[in-house]
């Protein structure tokens, strides 16, 4: 087959489905066709880039595309054309990657649902008329839906692995400045990872391939020695030990998810060494909401010109962190600079100290979400509420972000009604290859990921309802 071929077929397949799903904001059909051909010209002629050559890829919309519009999710920047690509996207390219469109997300990456977005809500496949999680909802929506063969995502707070986990895919993030995210519009820079979002373990492992290297550009990069991830991948697990954080990662979980990750634990620890329960450090001494200024610094401006093209919920968001920064009656600005400089300090500290954690044991395994998926009324109906609710925990990935860690989504079954359960596999920093690897076994020896819904071009699209 041709990468011509290949990418007509996907870009058919999103033409009949990307209506019911809502998975992509633009669609680069002559781009990726144009790429194709000149990729086939350099097939033809002996030359291939590696195992990406022809293969077509989707990139969330807040990784910059030049010439081609990306958005953020929202209407703010709906006619945003970026002079240059993103650090990954021009990695990619060079490797060989098609780059099929702009994946629909929760607008600016600010949500985990991927229903508050100026282009409607993505629906999750496996139920269109429930959410895929978010940001990276589009990605994930996208992969399991056949409508690229793998796609990247960002994670701030678990934005790639939530969507894996409620979609039924595998989604990575790396170690914290191991990929550049350069050209990538930011939430808390502090905290924003990018990732790859795969239908195997083993397309995770390529994607990350041809995603890594220094990039003295970025601040956040890291100069890591580079490593081939897909060898890395093979090595055995039967010496992992494996920990289980049971508090508080385990607490308040529904009960199918806890079924379903105690089945895969059970697949786990015939697979491995050793599974014991053991104890992560807690986040309490990092305080989230100091970064707030993080957030500001990038929409402080845009915001102030543009406020009523927020969506409702973000735009509430917008405005508590404004509040929350210019509130001088209940903390002078001088000591939210210290407050924001102290938690800084205390994320460098913790990221330092994180691998001693790891001590008596390789890797952790545990639930990615401590709930099903929401419907999509449900989800926009919480979002778009005037008071706003008592914090929520419904997943365990934000303390990974918080310690800069690499950690995998992977499918690890469904729940009576056919909705997807993730687990959750964790290591020291730099680990990436040993993530994979248990990632991999567990894979082989489960079949989860074999899984698809069941679509059809004439499935109808459930309205959505909101509250009055």
């Amino acid at each position: 087959m041709t990468s011509t071929e290949l990418n007509q077929a996907v870009l058919k397949r999103i033409d009949i489905y990307n209506p019911k799903i809502n998975a992509y904001i633009t669609v680069m059909h002559q781009e990726a066709l144009a790429q194709a051909a000149q990729l086939d010209s350099e097939a033809k002629a002996g030359k291939f880039r590696g195992p990406l050559h022809g293969v077509p890829i989707a990139l969330k919309d807040n990784i910059d595309t030049a010439g081609t519009r990306t958005t953020g999710g929202s209407a703010v920047f709906d006619d945003r054309l970026p002079d240059a690509d993103a650090g990954v996207t021009r990695r990619l390219k060079d490797a060989g990657a098609v780059i099929v469109g702009k994946t629909n997300m929760h607008e600016f990456a600010a949500g985990g649902t991927s229903a508050s977005t100026y282009f409607g809500p993505v629906r999750n496949p496996w139920a269109l008329d429930h959410v895929p999680a978010g940001s990276s909802g589009g990605s994930g929506a996208a992969v399991i839906a056949d409508l690229a063969l793998g796609a990247l995502g960002t994670d701030t707070g678990g934005s790639v692995r939530m969507p894996a986990a409620y979609c039924s895919i595998t989604g990575l993030k790396p170690t914290y400045g191991l990929v550049s995210i350069r050209g990538i519009i930011p939430l808390i820079y502090s905290l924003d990872h990018c990732g790859p979002m795969t239908r195997t373990v083993e397309d995770a492992a390529i994607l990350l391939n041809h995603m890594t290297g220094y990039d003295k550009l970025d601040v956040a990069s890291v100069d890591h020695p580079q490593e081939d991830y897909i060898s890395s991948m093979k090595q055995p697990v039967s010496g992992f030990r494996i920990g289980i954080p049971r508090a508080p990662f385990f607490d308040l979980l529904d009960g199918e998810i806890a079924y379903a990750v105690e089945t895969a634990i059970g697949v786990l620890h015939k697979l491995t060494k050793s599974t014991e329960d053991c104890h992560l450090p807690g986040t309490s001494g990092f305080n989230t909401l100091s970064l707030t200024g993080e957030l500001e610094a990038y929409h402080l401006e845009l915001f102030r010109r543009n406020a009523q093209r927020y969506s409702l919920g973000v735009r509430q968001n917008q405005e508590n962190a404004l509040k929350t920064m210019n509130d001088v009656a209940t903390e002078p600005c001088s000591e939210k600079v210290v407050d924001y400089v102290t938690s800084n300090w205390k994320l460098i500290l913790m990221r330092k100290s994180i691998a001693d954690a790891f001590n008596n044991f390789d890797l952790v395994a545990l639930p990615t979400m401590r709930i099903l998926p929401r419907s999509i009324d449900d989800a926009l109906n919480r979002e778009e509420v005037v008071t706003p609710r008592e914090p929520e925990v419904i997943s365990n990935c934000t303390p990974f972000n918080i310690f800069g860690l690499p950690a995998i989504s992977v499918p690890c079954g469904f729940s009576s009604t056919g909705l997807p359960i993730g687990l959750m596999i964790a290591g020291p920093p730099f680990s990436e290859g040993k993530v994979l690897a248990l990632a991999n076994a567990y894979e082989k020896a489960t079949g989860w990921h074999t899984r698809r819904p069941v679509l059809s071009p004439d499935m109808a699209v459930p309205p959505v309802v909101r509250k009055t």
